[in-house]
């Protein structure tokens, strides 16, 4: 394969779900061995640079058992899917038996085919990787019971949902510090040399069935964050961060490999400099969805290098889906923006249909849900559109918008471009992120505009319109648009 291209299309499955539905659908079992090459024709439709096939690895029958007993659990898997059975529940992806791909889905033979299916389309493949705890059944526990943070008699007594005994060792739950502990995993101890070294062996050996991996909660085990978590029970502290350890030694052997670290709290910088290509962007989505312009203004003033290595979304399999908490203009606006900043760009299965219910990762199967064809077509056009090697290739400016007296409501305007090495054309991106009639002018700093017309071109609407480009460097681009309205344009010379 050859190297990841600069601000990569990812696209998220659910690959348990997907294929179910897919067997449903041709009317006999399909797994990643036997996928109809029309689904890969139109997977490749997508324009997509790289699939996450999310879940899998051989998943826990353990991890069921302990789901199917969790109240919480049952309840959030009747709400998305109220004719459930313990049947649909086929245990959650995060909580891994074996990183060996599960046997149901086509086992390592069908994992493989599938990335050849991928390769011969030009898609990347992702996989997923979790560091900080596994199955209560994996090999590990008997093999290796040191590897993970353990507790005694007093502990398990005194907080039963943190600690479990397995044979005659008592062991902490998976935890994050912020929640309660996941009963249906154990927590690695992320300090102990030899477990890093087993890391680093399996993280190879996924390295060689896939082209990136995408690290569940990642800064759980950045050194600071691990000893604030578990304390005096890890041990000492390495003096090497567990990622700036086993990144590099993955890629003595895989240059091009490409990590991705789900972050949050504020870490992702401290996380790309211990070498993550990139970091999930939960800020900028959390500022979206409360639609106040100026915080997402600070957010994209941020440098350039920085923002190129993050990944923008506004839904994946642990956020709500956006149809369901956005409007339809006010989803087409965000999907706009997060496909056109600098970064990777996540889209998951069934974004583009406006489905509305959130899955839990347990279960295999999910509700029907009505298709909106029309969001599906706006989908596509906006995945062509970000084809354009002015959105890999280019350079990223955020521009200043401006109002007037009496007028206020430029400030709900967003702005920002992509123009082309040779600086001959541009691509113009302004959002009003506010529910009401907004006006201002946005001043581009593009030194090629002087002295030519321009003509600004809608690709979504085949509007066009002949702009002066020194009147637009010297005064600015009046814009005027209803809430949640944007303008997409695409300046070419008159």
């Amino acid at each position: 394969m050859y190297p990841w291209e600069k601000n990569p299309v990812i696209y998220e499955i659910n690959t348990w779900v997907w294929l179910e539905e897919l067997s449903q659908q041709y009317g006999y079992p399909i797994n990643l061995s036997n996928i109809p090459e029309t689904v890969w024709t139109q997977l490749a439709h997508l324009k997509m640079d790289a699939v996450w096939f999310m879940g899998v690895w051989e998943r826990s029958s353990r991890g069921i058992e302990i789901s199917n007993k969790n109240a919480g659990n049952l309840a959030d898997f009747r709400r998305a899917l109220p004719d459930f059975t313990y049947s649909d529940n086929v245990g959650s992806p995060y909580c891994v038996k074996r990183y060996v791909a599960d046997s149901y889905l086509g086992g390592p033979t069908g994992l493989s085919i599938a990335r050849k299916k991928l390769a011969g389309r030009g898609i990347k493949l992702i996989l997923d990787f979790i560091p900080n705890h596994v199955a209560h059944d994996h090999p590990w526990v008997e093999e290796f019971p040191e590897y993970f943070i353990q507790g005694s008699e007093d502990d398990m007594n005194r907080d039963p949902d943190t600690y479990v005994q397995i044979g005659s060792n008592i062991f902490a739950c998976g935890k994050d510090p912020c929640y309660p502990a996941w009963q249906d995993v154990l927590q690695v101890n992320g300090f102990h040399p030899g477990l890093r070294e087993e890391v680093i062996e399996t993280v190879t050996r996924i390295a060689g069935q896939c082209d990136g991996v995408r690290c569940d909660m990642a800064m759980l085990l950045i050194n600071r964050i691990f000893e604030q978590t578990w304390g005096g029970r890890a041990g000492s502290m390495p003096e090497t961060d567990y990622w700036a350890e086993l990144i590099p030694a993955v890629r003595r052997a895989n240059k091009d490999f490409l990590f991705i670290a789900e972050a949050y709290w504020d870490l992702e910088w401290e996380l790309q400099q211990q070498g993550f290509d990139y970091c999930y962007d939960k800020r900028l989505y959390d500022r979206l969805e409360k639609s106040d312009p100026e915080p997402v203004r600070l957010h994209l003033m941020a440098d350039t290098d920085y923002q190129s290595k993050l990944v923008r979304f506004i839904e994946n399999h642990d956020e709500p889906r956006a149809a369901a908490i956005f409007n339809r203009q006010q989803e087409r606006l965000m999907a706009i923006a997060i496909a056109t900043l600098p970064g990777a760009k996540l889209f998951y299965e069934g974004q583009f249909e406006g489905r509305k219910v959130k899955l839990p990762v347990f279960l295999r199967r999910r509700p029907a849900e009505i298709p909106d064809t029309s969001l599906h077509g706006f989908y596509l056009d906006l995945l062509k559109i970000i084809q354009q090697l002015e959105f890999h290739e280019g350079q990223w400016r955020l521009y200043e918008t401006t109002g007037w007296p009496g007028n206020t409501s430029y400030q709900n305007l967003l702005s920002w471009g992509w123009s082309s090495e040779s600086e001959d054309e541009l691509w113009l991106i302004v959002v009003n992120l506010n529910s009401a009639l907004s006006q201002g002018k946005v001043q581009i700093s593009w030194d090629r505009l002087d002295g030519f017309l321009w003509k600004l071109t809608d690709p979504f609407t085949g509007l066009s319109f002949d702009r002066d480009g020194s009147e637009m460097r010297n005064t600015g681009l009046y814009i005027s648009l209803q809430g949640w309205e944007t303008h997409f344009f695409r300046f070419t010379l008159s």
